[in-house]
């Protein structure tokens, strides 16, 4: 996957893959608030087909950072470690509060 990852980045060019990763970003952001606005708590036709939307265009905001992560060359490792701490001192703001 990275090979075909990094060949996207390259065809395309980082400045227009970022403009890409701001476009996926805002498509998401609009389908998790679509997905709120639904009646989460009963499955309908509706709740089905927002849910996927949401999880579709998740996916596409990966595969942008996916890209990104394979062009610079950023460590998996490191950035799951840097997401424990982040999400670590989250939840000790949450106990202070």
């Amino acid at each position: 996957m990275k090979d075909k990852l990094l060949k996207i980045i390259n065809n395309y060019g980082v400045t227009n893959q970022l403009k890409k990763l701001n476009e996926e970003c805002y498509e998401f952001i609009e389908a998790v608030g679509e997905y709120r606005d639904v009646e989460v708590y009963i499955k309908t036709p509706a709740y089905e087909f927002h849910r996927k939307h949401m999880i579709e265009e998740f996916a596409d905001v990966m595969v942008m950072l996916e890209q990104f992560k394979a062009y610079y060359e950023l460590d998996n490792q490191e950035i799951m470690d840097i997401m424990e701490y982040k999400i670590n001192r989250q939840i000790d703001r949450i106990k202070g509060e």
